[in-house]
């Protein structure tokens, strides 16, 4: 869930919940603390869904591993993996996306087109139809695509000229297109061309402007009070700013859980809170955004099922919320509610966490 990775060396690690092979471990063990898949150190992109992984090689190869049901890993059948298969053979990729809550999986080519597969109960895969697809199928056939996100059974994407998209599930209002009418084809939300990134909860989705400003929508009650950061548990079924701050940086939403960083480095959270995913020393939950501690080093964050991984600007990694399956990577299956360090490592990069595991790269 960016900009390629620095550095000759980006092995790639996972940790967390394994009942699928959805660690590349080549087994179905749990594993409480950061274990490295392979051997091969050229990962550049990484991705976790509902119990499967996606991840790109610097090559442009896509690989992915784990539960196969719906054909979510892009093989061509719906059989689980336990250790990485290459999706076909081309090595033009380059962004994936998928989210805790998807049965989907989704990426943007070199090129610039965007490519679906898996569950399609909702048209999420962007198709005009309902067909599940176990193969990669191109959205359109448009070569501006930017960022890929999903939720559970909806899709959002953001376009090179700042344009926002959704398609797939709306019966909350996720799609942000004012209705609750499912698309099973991709729609505009608004006309604004100012959207720079975006993250999709289970049934809520979440995106910045270039201009710093915070932007939410769809379910506003579920698992959580106010997981949409307004201060009130009201559907939003159009994005609808949250405060007035123009300092948002990235965002990541878990199951029913945000958390952001903010361009001065600090970190926030709001919405469901039972396991302390929050990071504020409670299992409180938040209708606004409420910053994690007073620090201002924080550099990128991924929100799981329960959940939170991040990586401050030292480069370390720091993880709290659930510890069920050890996806906290701490050596137990304890619960946090405040952030601790994973091991003492200074090299880590990308994060992607999803409904009970992470996947990471060190470069």
């Amino acid at each position: 869930m960016g900009a390629a990775i620095a550095g000759s060396a980006n092995n790639l690690y996972a940790w967390g919940r394994n009942v699928r092979g959805q660690l590349g471990l080549g087994d179905t063990t749990n594993r409480s603390s950061p274990v490295q898949v392979g051997a091969l150190t050229d990962w550049s992109e990484v991705g976790t869904g509902q119990e499967h992984s996606i991840a790109v090689r610097s090559d442009g190869s896509i690989w992915s591993w784990g539960f196969g049901l719906f054909g979510r890993l892009g093989l061509g059948n719906t059989t689980n993996y336990s250790s990485p298969k290459q999706i076909g053979s081309l090595t033009d990729w380059a962004k994936v996306g998928t989210s805790a809550s998807s049965n989907s999986s989704g990426a943007i080519k070199t090129d610039g087109t965007l490519w679906m597969w898996g569950q399609n109960s909702n048209g999420e895969l962007g198709q005009g139809n309902l067909t599940y697809r176990s193969s990669p199928v191109q959205v359109g056939a448009l070569t501006n695509w930017n960022l890929v996100r999903l939720g559970s059974g909806n899709t959002l994407a953001i376009k090179t000229d700042g344009t926002l998209w959704t398609w797939g599930r709306n019966d909350v209002g996720q799609l942000g297109l004012g209705n609750i009418t499912n698309y099973s084809s991709p729609k505009q939300v608004g006309a604004l061309t100012t959207w720079s990134t975006g993250s999709c909860s289970e049934f809520s989705c979440f995106a910045i402007r270039t201009n710093g400003t915070l932007w939410s929508w769809g379910i506003n009650t579920f698992d959580s009070a106010g997981i949409l950061g307004h201060g009130d548990t009201t559907n939003r079924s159009s994005p609808t700013q949250v405060g007035a701050l123009t300092n948002w940086s990235k965002i990541s939403a878990g199951g029913s859980h945000v958390v952001s960083v903010k361009t001065n480095g600090t970190l926030w959270a709001w919405g469901n809170n039972t396991y302390g995913q929050l990071g504020l020393g409670d299992t409180t939950a938040r209708s606004s955004p409420v910053q994690i501690g007073s620090l201002t080093n924080w550099k990128d964050v991924a929100c799981g099922s329960g959940f939170t991984i991040a990586v401050k600007t030292d480069n370390t990694l720091w993880a709290w919320g659930k510890g069920a399956d050890g996806r906290l990577a701490l050596g137990n299956t304890t619960n946090y509610s405040s952030p601790k360090q994973i091991g003492s490592l200074t090299n880590w990069n990308k994060i992607a966490s999803g409904y009970g595991h992470t996947l990471a790269t060190t470069q």
